[in-house]
């Protein structure tokens, strides 16, 4: 009895030990911070920008548990795009052979961009942020295989914070989002937040 129950005080303690392994990584070159169960790998490549041209680009990504957890951030900065062109490719690019669920404004701090979650044909689930700010695209997204732990998928998106200084919005913009969904009590994502109620 004595080693039963041994075992099912050990089995508590490593499972809450487990659940704390993820850590946060922080990257001020570029502005951000995010969570990953693992160390990431770093890879540079490159990534397609909307009039069919590659942009220098990283990567940072773990695979886990047939799960896969990254970060891309690209350099837009000489690209010439306009946000919401840039924004709504990587929304077409994430969306290619799957079902978009879910696609309504996203922000963090005072970066605003737009969240997806996309069912995938073969019952895989994503989700996913894109962000355009300070000449980077900044794309968050977790997928997860059939069956797959929703928890992580959401641990990790959430997880993303910006460093102060990066800003996609002027703040008399922000003051016009907050006249315009009033009665929020936090700062909506954009106008077409769909807490937001028009005057």
């Amino acid at each position: 009895m004595r080693f039963i129950a041994f075992l099912v005080a050990a089995f508590a303690v490593s499972a809450p030990a487990a659940a704390q392994t993820w850590q946060e990584y922080n990257y001020p070159e570029f502005g951000f911070s995010v969570s990953f169960p693992i160390a990431p790998q770093i890879e540079r490549t490159t990534y397609p920008v909307a009039d069919g041209r590659s942009v220098p680009a990283r990567i940072y990504s773990v695979r886990q548990n047939n799960a896969l957890f990254e970060v891309t951030v690209a350099d837009l900065a000489n690209s010439g795009l306009a946000e919401k062109t840039i924004i709504e490719h990587a929304v077409k690019l994430a969306a290619q052979g799957g079902e978009v669920k879910v696609d309504f404004p996203h922000r963090i701090s005072q970066v605003y961009g737009r969240q997806l979650s996309v069912l995938g044909a073969d019952g895989s689930r994503s989700t996913m942020a894109v962000f355009d700010t300070n000449g980077r695209l900044y794309q968050i997204e977790a997928k997860i295989p059939p069956g797959g732990n929703d928890t992580d998928l959401i641990r990790f998106q959430q997880s993303l914070i910006f460093a102060p200084s990066l800003a996609n919005r002027s703040e008399d913009a922000v003051r016009g989002i907050r006249e315009a969904c009033h009665g929020l009590v936090n700062n909506p994502a954009g106008l077409y937040d769909p807490r937001c109620v028009r005057k």
